[in-house]
């Protein structure tokens, strides 16, 4: 069955806060629940931007100072979020960065690793108990189909690319670990008395801002792809948006495109890697991740 924005339930009543929602496919997303009657936090870490994407999305809007790449934001956004509402029914772990040079978080993680997940991860962690308790509530968790990429899974003795790093192979990475970590969310979610699901997204070949990193001699071939091959932002955002809100959709369900290598299509359920369903590593990668941290749920 096609899947569209216009499946998207009313959504009156209902806060959803969603990282990154500036731009791309953030703002897409954000763009439709707020059509759809709901409230939105606009989670980001540039004010200004913030500021008009707010606007240019009207209704019911609110604005949260987050950066991903810092802890400390990532505290000071969770413990404001607690003041101004006393609940959630939709946390889109969105934002992301790809391909940047070797960089590292406020905190010394690996830019990539740190911002995609470990922010997210943190994030979620101290958000949990306005969610937990909401009747419908869900964590969709961006990933990308780039996580078939890391074939061998997560090295854990080099997860901040410390002895080598390769732009490409970091963000395969990073998004592996954002479906082991939503995986691993969702099975302590259903063991649980928690009224929340977890589920994961990707958006596949999308026309964004995010290849903004990619090395200077690549340009000219990624905006010839992007051109053929990328669907636009409405479309990329849809597996998202199915995952946020269709009434069917269950805990640990996965969604992306329906077309051919999942570069772009209508949203359906996926298939993520073997490497991602490894419980073992998952289980390892969430006690690193809390050590990490310092947020244990």
């Amino acid at each position: 069955m096609a899947w569209t924005t216009a499946d998207v339930p009313d959504q009156t009543g209902r806060i959803a806060l969603v990282t990154g929602a500036n731009t791309g496919l953030g703002l897409q997303t954000a763009t439709v629940l707020a059509e759809r009657g709901a409230t939105v936090v606009l989670a980001c870490r540039n004010p200004r931007k913030a500021e008009a994407a707010a606007a240019a999305i009207g209704g019911r809007t609110e604005l949260l100072a987050l950066d991903l790449a810092s802890l400390d934001s990532v505290r000071a956004a969770a413990a404001e979020a607690h003041q101004r509402f006393d609940h959630l029914d939709l946390l889109i772990d969105n934002a992301g960065v790809m391909y940047p040079p070797y960089q590292r978080t406020a905190d010394g993680f690996e830019l990539q690793f740190g911002t995609n997940h470990l922010g997210h991860f943190a994030l979620t962690g101290l958000l949990l108990d306005l969610l937990r308790d909401t009747e419908g509530s869900r964590v969709v968790v961006l990933s990308s189909i780039t996580h078939k990429q890391a074939r061998h899974g997560l090295d854990f003795g080099d997860l901040q690319s410390e002895r080598h790093y390769r732009r490409a192979a970091a963000y395969a990475r990073s998004k592996l670990a954002n479906l082991m970590f939503m995986y691993a969310l969702q099975r302590r979610l259903a063991a649980s008395d928690a009224r929340t699901i977890a589920l994961a997204a990707h958006p596949g070949f999308t026309a964004t801002e995010l290849t903004r990193h990619t090395r200077a001699p690549l340009r000219p071939l990624n905006t010839l792809v992007e051109g053929l091959v990328a669907q636009s932002v409405e479309g990329g955002a849809l597996p998202t948006l199915r995952a946020a809100t269709d009434p069917l959709a269950m805990g640990a369900h996965y969604y992306g495109p329906d077309g051919p290598f999942e570069m772009r299509g209508l949203p359906v359920l996926k298939a993520a890697a073997a490497p991602a369903h490894d419980r073992s590593a998952q289980e390892r990668l969430w006690a690193v991740s809390e050590n990490l941290t310092g947020v244990t749920y």
